[in-house]
Order: structure tokens, then C-alpha cells, then sequence
């Protein structure tokens, strides 16, 4: 029972969990399916959709670890969004300049940003936008 109170005072737990969970096939697989393959792909720096569906069947490997672990952070931003309002709500979210980071997209900011401390701001403007739009 204490499970379901800390996910319903946090939903964003839910998506945390998934998230660390996931084997890396299967994380590319569901973020592609909430972001699409182009955002996808230029989240984990490749130049082409093709390398995401490899990577989501498991015949090629993510080369470097900070990569998937950017890729876990989006997913988890995408999870929350996607949760409230819809998967195109997620996409925009992901691709727009957002006030709560200094007016960078979130996805820029993953990306280029340092993974660290980026991704905590990511997360925390998903928390944000879920909590009042």
C-alpha cells in the first residue's frame, strides 16, 4: 500500500521505474513510439531513424552508456507528459523553447547539455508542465 501512496503523490515515480528497468531495446522501443524515430534519433545523436530501429530490435548497440541513460531521462519526461495529455503534446513539449529552461527546447538541452545537471532541469520542467500545464 505504501507503494501506491508514494506513486500517487509522485506519478512521476511510474515513470521512473519503467524507465530504469527497461533493457535498452526496450526503452528506444517505447520512446519511439511516444516521441517518433526522428526525435529519437537526434536525441541519441545519430544521424539517421534507421540506427533507432536497429538499437530497438536489439541488432546494434547504443556505443556509448551516457546516450541510453539521456535516452531513460527523455523517456522519462515523455512518459509524464504523455500520461496527462497525449503523445503529440509530448513531441511539441520536447521540441519547443521552454521558459522553465531559460528558453532552450528539452530536447537541445539533453542532448548538448551536461547530462547531470540538464537532465535533473528536464525532468523537473516535465514535473512543471504536468503539475500546471
Amino acid at each position: 500500500m505504501a507503494a501506491k501512496t508514494a506513486t500517487a503523490a509522485r506519478p512521476d515515480l511510474n515513470a521512473y521505474n519503467e524507465a530504469i528497468t527497461m533493457d535498452t531495446p526496450e526503452l528506444v522501443d517505447a520512446l519511439r513510439n511516444l516521441l517518433g524515430p526522428t526525435l529519437v534519433a537526434y536525441l541519441g545523436r545519430v544521424k539517421e531513424t534507421r540506427a533507432v530501429r536497429q538499437w530497438a530490435e536489439g541488432s546494434r548497440k547504443i556505443a556509448n552508456p551516457a546516450d541510453v541513460e539521456r535516452l531513460r531521462v527523455a523517456y522519462r519526461a515523455a512518459r509524464m507528459i504523455s500520461e496527462r495529455d497525449s503523445k503529440k503534446v509530448a513531441q511539441s513539449w520536447f521540441q519547443g523553447l521552454n521558459p522553465f529552461l531559460d528558453d532552450w527546447s528539452p530536447a537541445r538541452l539533453l542532448r548538448d547539455g551536461d547530462l547531470e545537471t540538464d537532465g535533473a532541469r528536464v525532468i523537473g520542467a516535465a514535473r512543471q508542465f504536468v503539475a500546471v500545464g
